[in-house]
């Protein structure tokens, strides 16, 4: 991994542990913990790719493992987001390009559902039979509910800011419209903004044109 992704990918799964800890663990909502270092995992890797997320994973579950007030074996959770974050890479297109927010919304559901059955599942072999007492139905639907809603306003800004780490050129200039970021929240509306941008582009040059082509003219007679 490039220095870059490895210091941006850091200072994000550290920032979204704390949050998660500090303040979303505290707002006592029905059920599961709204998992922001999912969502943080799953943004890089439709980014980074399979390797890197499940490298992402593995580290981000690891600390979020050893962070206090963890009551469960170290390296339970860092397994369940080292698979997350593969399976999450293996949905980036080659180009780099969705053109629509359905796959990815489609992901975070798979994702909350999948991480929230394999810890339970790990914890079953292990003995923790926490998930038994608590309801396993109720988690599943909160922990997909409480991700879906945050998604929107995490995901697309965790992959801007990965791609811009990355100096690709689709974070300086995505005229097609299709970058999944972008696409992410324009296709609940089904604006097409990078279009419209493209069309003024291609107007003003045609307009440029059309005024050099009278200078020329004027110039000749």
């Amino acid at each position: 991994m490039r220095f870059n992704r490895i210091l941006l990918s850091a200072t994000l799964v550290v920032v979204a542990l704390v949050v998660q800890v500090t303040v979303l663990a505290r707002l006592q909502l029905p059920g599961a913990v709204p998992d922001l270092t999912l969502l943080v995992v799953l943004g890089l890797a439709f980014v980074y790719g399979h390797v890197s997320g499940a490298l992402i994973g593995f580290a981000a579950g690891l600390l979020a493992d050893l962070a206090p007030p963890a009551d469960h074996a170290a390296g339970r959770y860092a397994l369940v987001l080292c698979v997350i974050g593969y399976l999450a890479g293996l949905v980036k297109p080659e180009n780099g390009k969705l053109r629509s927010a359905t796959a990815p919304m489609l992901v975070v559901v798979a994702a909350a559902l999948g991480s929230t059955l394999l810890y339970a599942g790990v914890g079953a072999l292990v003995g923790d039979s926490a998930a038994r007492h608590v309801g396993l139905g109720g988690l599943l639907f909160t922990a997909a509910l409480y991700d879906l809603l945050l998604a929107p306003f995490v995901v697309p800004g965790i992959m801007a800011l990965a791609r811009r780490a990355e100096n690709d050129p689709l974070s300086e200039s995505s005229s097609s419209g299709s970058d999944v970021s972008s696409g992410w929240l324009a296709g609940g509306t089904g604006l097409r903004i990078g279009e419209q941008k493209g069309g003024l582009r291609l107007r003003a040059a045609r307009s440029r044109a059309q005024r050099a082509g009278r200078i020329k003219g004027v110039k000749r007679l």
